[in-house]
């Protein structure tokens, strides 16, 4: 099997001169915003006739990260998104909210006075803005709900519990997001209630379950067939699930495995070398690129689980991958710059992106669960699978025994089940 040829369309220096962490692409239209990595900015990028070209920059004067690791590192970190159609990006910073179209930046309406939002989405028909953690908690509460912005209006309502971030089936009709939890984090599904003004995110009861937290948000593979899942907070676990199925097709760990705690700093380095926002799907074949610290792109083969690794960067790492709405592959690097590419790939069939296999398949995921009430607890009500095992509510309050191979939120689960048996204590019924 042999590589395909990879041929730089376009390349920029990225203003600030730093390395950009993450990209948002438009998903109809040739933009593209990029994270800085150095300070809170988000740069806004024309993907035209081949050709990158920097148009804006929120944030540039903001102040440096600095030393800056951890939760103190996230809260500062801009959360952003882009509206469905129009050209407009709107970004939460640490203190404020802003939005940017070509005419400029200015101050979206309806934004409450209290929000310091960590995370934003577009409703698909783009009247909506979700936001999380909620403006009308306070600091211990707030992430168990979220805003719900009626553009129109600039009224705010209660919507569920999410965060991370929100990712559209490409069938449209079904949202993929995250409810994060050190122990474990849920990958929600919802369908979207436009009954009323303003889109609310109507949870279902089928989920995934992951383990530990850090997650990045779910990405749906162009035909809707596969969705990927980067994380985790303890080291770069990579997963792939077939959908409608949830079946896992791929769980990987980029890189060395974790050792266990406490981690020599030899292996920590080789973690933080990788990239969070290091995946992107092919446009046309059943292929996710994967990003990686040396330089190369690395094409793997859902289908066959066969693996091409293109060199593009010279041995600079791949610092953030995006697809923008026309399929083209925008990389960052290492060396503060940003690349269009053409990228073949070497080794899959074409796939069938018909829209009717598209929206049968979203059809048949809703058809096979229910939502949860609006006022119900995620763990009463959700039916959850980690690609290779199923459980409900009732499986997982009688678990009492797991093995060292089981993932560790189902051994916590064990062991605190286990010891309100040997005490005697009823269980809350599921």
């Amino acid at each position: 099997m042999n590589a395909a040829q990879v041929e730089v369309i376009s390349q920029v220096r990225v203003g600030s001169g730093r390395p950009v962490e993450r990209l948002a692409c438009h998903p109809r239209l040739p933009l593209v915003a990029g994270w800085d990595s150095e300070r809170p900015a988000v740069h806004v990028w024309a993907c035209e006739a081949g050709r990158l070209r920097e148009l804006a920059s929120i944030g540039a004067e903001s102040s440096a990260y600095g030393d800056s690791i951890g939760w103190d590192r996230a809260r500062r970190t801009p959360a952003a998104a882009w509206h469905p159609d129009l050209p407009l990006l709107v970004v939460a910073g640490e203190d404020h909210v802003l939005q940017w179209t070509p005419a400029g930046l200015s101050a979206p309406d309806g934004i409450p006075a209290a929000a310091r939002y960590r995370s934003l989405a577009f409703s698909p028909d783009g009247r909506t803005l979700w936001a999380s953690p909620s403006s009308n908690s306070d600091a211990d509460s707030a992430w168990e709900s979220s805003d719900v912005i009626d553009l129109v209006s600039g009224t705010v309502s209660t919507g569920p519990r999410w965060d991370t971030g929100v990712a559209e089936h490409p069938a449209g009709g079904l949202l993929a997001t995250l409810a994060s939890d050190q122990g474990a984090t849920f990958g929600l599904f919802a369908r979207v209630d436009q009954e009323n003004p303003a889109a609310v995110m109507r949870v279902l009861r089928r989920a995934l379950i992951l383990d530990a937290d850090g997650y990045e948000t779910p990405v749906f593979s162009t035909d809707g067939r596969h969705l990927a899942i980067r994380g985790d907070a303890y080291g770069n676990s990579l997963q792939v699930f077939e959908f409608p199925s949830l079946h896992r097709v791929l769980a990987t760990a980029l890189g060395d495995p974790s050792p266990g705690y406490p981690y020599p700093q030899e292996w920590l380095d080789q973690m933080r070398a990788w990239s969070r926002h290091n995946i992107a799907f092919a446009p046309h074949a059943a292929v996710l690129w994967v990003g990686t610290p040396t330089g190369s792109l690395i094409e793997v083969d859902l289908e066959t689980r066969q693996a091409v690794e293109h060199d593009v960067l010279a041995g600079l790492p791949v610092t953030a991958l995006g697809t923008t709405a026309t399929g083209g592959l925008v990389i960052a690097g290492g060396a503060g710059d940003l690349a269009l590419v053409s990228v073949p790939v070497a080794c899959a069939e074409p796939l069938d992106t018909g829209a009717d296999t598209s929206t049968a398949a979203v059809a048949a995921f809703l058809e096979a669960t229910s939502v949860i009430p609006d006022d119900g607890d995620l763990e009463s009500h959700l039916v959850v699978t980690d690609g290779a095992r199923t459980w409900g509510p009732d499986d997982l309050e009688a678990v009492t025994t797991a093995t060292s191979t089981d993932p560790s939120w189902l051994q916590l689960k064990a062991a605190i089940n286990h010891m309100h048996v040997q005490d005697g204590e009823p269980r809350a019924p599921a």
